[in-house]
């Protein structure tokens, strides 16, 4: 396959967004202000920003700044490590406004196909140029002009369509997975809700406890009426808690085994509900070595350092390091109560962080923290209802690794010329 010398100015057209002013933020509008944090740089695609409650803009802007579905953006400012070319497609027409932080990315149609070129901007060919003429302050920036001075090699129009095709339908359904996890996710959250917080549960004749006049008392520890047959414990009661630790890395001979070992990183950058395995794994030797534990399947993980509350669910024996409290329910029936009722009360356990140099919560406060007890057999069919949910996830969940480990092996060898795509396959 040949492969055609340009400058990205050549072939595409890049467009700073509009500078906004502050004074028209709003908590709420017709239009949604683009900034760094709409870039899931992770996943390399489009995400709503819900860091910030002011991303309404209610000035007034010139119609080229409003997006329309299907453009191409990247970030100008570099405010995570990485974030620097990405790209992300709006996904509606007429809701967010251009901001300066952000650039629109136009194809020359004649040179460049649409597809191709979301890949072609994020791939490590142009985000290492951009990273090395980044302006060095605090918070790194790019311009359009330096995008455009990006030299990259690309296929005629024709190849470009067929990989372009290819990659898209791999992250169609990377994005349809997402999408089914996430409503499986809010459909359990619902009903933790209506079972836990509601107490609008199934009683022995199938109704709604609460709501049909389920009796309730009065509990002083939880200031608020509970079930009756329902307790208050602690959860030293219902889960043995433990600390984790890290070999040293002097001796490398602790690390490379067959142990699994999770961070705090390993959680706060994929985002996933379930872990498996770690960025790095240590040996019997580093295991040994230091006073983690090996914890079970089912264990609940939960971040106990900067950032605090960070909740996984274990599906292997695994063990983690420092930055983590480890749940190991003592009943069968308590895993995923335990997990969503965490969850839920997150704000309180954060609350209980002390120290200076960084927050941590510690074992000793973690075990005296209250917990609702519901009756076993409510707890039984919770969890009969709830795990094929679980199972399912965790099924989309992996597929999806695959997928996303399939295509960032495929991107640098379609983008150097070293894979071609079938033409009977990309017409499927």
């Amino acid at each position: 396959m040949e492969l055609k010398k340009y400058k990205l100015g050549e072939i595409i057209n890049v467009a700073r967004g509009a500078s906004l002013s502050g004074e028209f933020y709003a908590t709420e509008g017709k239009y949604i202000r683009l900034t760094c944090g709409n870039f899931d740089y992770l996943n390399n695609c489009f995400k709503e920003n819900k860091s910030k409650d002011n991303l309404y803009y209610v000035g007034d802007f010139k119609p080229e700044f409003l997006m329309e579905e299907g453009d191409i953006i990247t970030p100008l400012t570099e405010q995570a490590i990485g974030l620097l070319g990405s790209t992300a497609i709006i996904p509606e027409s007429g809701k967010y406004v251009q901001s300066q932080d952000v650039a629109k990315i136009v194809c020359k149609e004649n040179l460049l196909d649409k597809d191709f070129a979301f890949y072609l901007i994020s791939s490590n060919v142009v985000k290492q140029q951009l990273s090395a003429a980044a302006q060095q302050t605090k918070i790194r920036h790019t311009s359009p002009d330096k995008i455009k001075d990006c030299i990259v090699w690309i296929p005629e129009l024709t190849e470009q369509k067929r990989m372009g095709k290819l990659l898209r339908t791999l992250d169609s359904k990377i994005e349809l997975n997402r999408a089914i996890n996430q409503n499986l996710e809010a459909m359990t959250k619902q009903l933790y809700d209506y079972w836990f917080v509601q107490f609008d549960f199934p009683d022995e004749n199938g109704r709604s406890y609460k709501s049909s006049g389920g009796k309730m008392v009065w509990n002083e520890k939880l200031k608020r009426d509970i079930p009756i047959s329902w307790e208050t414990k602690l959860i030293d009661d219902v889960a043995e808690i433990y600390n984790g630790a890290t070999p040293s890395t002097i001796n490398e001979l602790n690390y490379g085994g067959d142990i699994v070992w999770i961070t705090p990183k390993d959680l706060s950058d994929q985002k996933q509900k379930f872990v498996y395995k770690g960025e790095r794994n240590i040996s019997q030797v580093g295991y040994d070595s230091c006073s983690t534990h090996l914890l079970p399947s089912n264990t609940i993980l939960m971040s106990s350092r900067a950032p605090i509350g960070l909740l996984a669910i274990a599906k292997t024996e695994l063990c983690t390091n420092q930055g983590f409290k480890s749940f190991v329910p003592k009943s069968g029936n308590t895993a995923i109560y335990l997990y969503y009722y965490l969850q839920h009360h997150i704000r309180q356990v954060e609350q209980l962080g002390t120290g200076t140099t960084f927050k941590e919560v510690s074992r000793e406060d973690i075990l005296k923290f209250p917990i609702l007890k519901p009756s076993d057999n409510v707890l039984d069919l919770w969890e009969e209802m709830v795990s094929p949910l679980n199972d399912r996830q965790l099924e989309i969940q992996k597929e999806n690794e695959s997928l996303t480990k399939q295509r960032n092996e495929l991107l640098p060898l379609l983008m150097n010329g070293q894979v071609l795509v079938n033409s009977d396959l990309s017409d499927d």
